[in-house]
């Protein structure tokens, strides 16, 4: 079949995109082409204002339009509890549980020796720095069930406990190698009240 050069590469940039193959990217790009100049605009204005304002949060590293997220803004929040996590994407379903008050570290990653992914790479030295600045009690550790989620999980809990604070881990109703983008409510908040210190 043939299709226009500019849908050819409507689909070939849409393809780029996580989770999106030769045939979702295909019928997003027909979708587009039949959307109203209007909506294509709406469109193109939310990418180019996610480009322009979304940036990190200088505290907690999670992604907000200001210098400071809202989460780390709110008093309301017990800031004695941080929650470590792989990606500003895994705070979303944390949240919405509703069973989490504490505050969030991002650390952009996890420890993958394999695709040279160290622990130098990580905001890991910022954590210290909040632990050092802060009066941070606990860490919870969520981070995937596999195993650079585990990995990084034991490495940060070798580094914290000598400093007297609490690591503990989620007790995961998920399989192992289960991603934590795609748990449910219940489960994740089963999870956090079952969340076990580590050693």
């Amino acid at each position: 079949m043939f299709i226009s050069p500019p849908v050819a590469r409507l689909i070939n940039e849409l393809m780029k995109l996580p989770t999106i193959g030769p045939k979702t990217a295909q019928r997003l790009a027909f979708h587009v082409v039949k959307m109203t100049p209007e909506d294509v605009e709406k469109l193109m204005l939310a990418l180019r204002e996610v480009k322009e304002k979304i940036r990190q949060c200088k505290i907690c590293y999670n992604i907000t339009d200001q210098d400071v997220c809202e989460v780390c803004r709110d008093d309301k929040r017990d800031p004695g509890i941080v929650c470590v996590v792989a990606s500003a994407k895994d705070i979303p379903p944390i949240e919405k549980t509703r069973a989490f008050k504490g505050k969030y570290h991002v650390l952009g990653g996890l420890i993958s020796p394999m695709d040279g992914i160290g622990p130098d790479h990580l905001t890991i030295k910022n954590l210290l720095t909040r632990i050092e600045g802060e009066n941070i009690k606990e860490l919870v550790m969520a981070t995937d069930s596999d195993t650079s989620g585990e990995v990084t999980a034991m490495y940060i809990a070798k580094i914290f406990k000598p400093l007297g604070v609490d690591v503990s881990r989620l007790a995961y109703g998920l399989p192992m190698g289960a991603s934590l983008e795609y748990a449910d409510e219940i489960t994740l908040s089963r999870a956090f009240e079952g969340r076990r210190k580590m050693d």
